[in-house]
Order: C-alpha cells, then sequence, then structure tokens
C-alpha cells in the first residue's frame, strides 16, 4: 500500500528492504515509545525511503532510532534547543529541517522542526499528506511559513 502509493508520487522513489518485526521492536524499545501505525506499516513495506536528490523523505528504523537518541541526548543541544522527547523524528528535507509524529497521539499530524530557528509546526495531516507535499512539491516551499 505505501510503496505503491509513493511509487505513485514519486516514480524514481528508492526503497530499503521491508523492516522485520524485530528491528521495529528494537526500534521502539530505543524510543521508549511506540512508532505511530502508519509509519510502522510503511516501515514493514520499506524500511527507508529516499525521494529527490537521494533526501531521505523517510529514515529507516535504525536512523530513526539513533537520530532520536542522539537528538535527545546531545548536551550541546539541550543548551540550543528545547527538549525533543515530545517528538518521533523519521524523515528531513536534506538541509537540517526534520520531520517528525508527536509522541502524544492527542496531536496527530507530521511536524516540522526547523534546525535554525527551533520552530515546531504541523505542516501535514498525517503521513499520507505527509507523502504527498513532500513527494510532489518542487522545494522545501510546501512547509516554509509565509513571513508576510
Amino acid at each position: 500500500m505505501w510503496t505503491e502509493l509513493i511509487s505513485e508520487l514519486f516514480p524514481e522513489a528508492q526503497f530499503e528492504p521491508p523492516g522485520s518485526d524485530a528491528r521495529l521492536g528494537a526500534t521502539e524499545g530505543a524510543l521508549a515509545q511506540p512508532i505511530p501505525s502508519d509509519l510502522k506499516e510503511l516501515l514493514r513495506e520499506a524500511d527507508g525511503v529516499r525521494g529527490e536528490f537521494d533526501v531521505d523523505v523517510v529514515w529507516s528504523s535504525e536512523r530513526i532510532a539513533r537520530d532520536n537518541a542522539d537528538f535527545r541526548s546531545r548536551p550541546d543541544f539541550a543548551d540550543l534547543y528545547d527538549p525533543f522527547g515530545d517528538l518521533i523524528f523519521f524523515g528531513d528535507n536534506g538541509g537540517g529541517d526534520q520531520f517528525a509524529f508527536k509522541a502524544d497521539p492527542a496531536e496527530p499530524g507530521v511536524f516540522v522542526w526547523e534546525h535554525e530557528t527551533d520552530g515546531r509546526r504541523r505542516v501535514a495531516d498525517d503521513l499520507r499528506d505527509y507523502l504527498e507535499k513532500c513527494l510532489t512539491s518542487e522545494d522545501d516551499e510546501w512547509y516554509v511559513e509565509d513571513e508576510d
């Protein structure tokens, strides 16, 4: 289902092999929280998706575990940014901005963390909306706020 949707949206997308339940369980253990269900289903089909310019639209489960642990534990990040424990990062734009789900399912949607401002805001209704916007947009304008 997910790989078919992604292929329709961006035929040049590159997929990693499917993620195993053991790998996904290890990722949830590292996060100390569950992977959102839609993301988990996608990772079972393809454990990572690269879009245009080899950007990691959806990270591998291993990278999700590693990068979230890094963001949450780096002392220099603690001095620069608000805590990241409420976010589950899963993709990026290739230039520093990261995409995440909120750990609290009562706050649905996909959020962007803008690395230059530490801004965090909702940019997509769900994983499907994120993929549609991300894979069909010609640039990052789909999530950049107007400064008017």
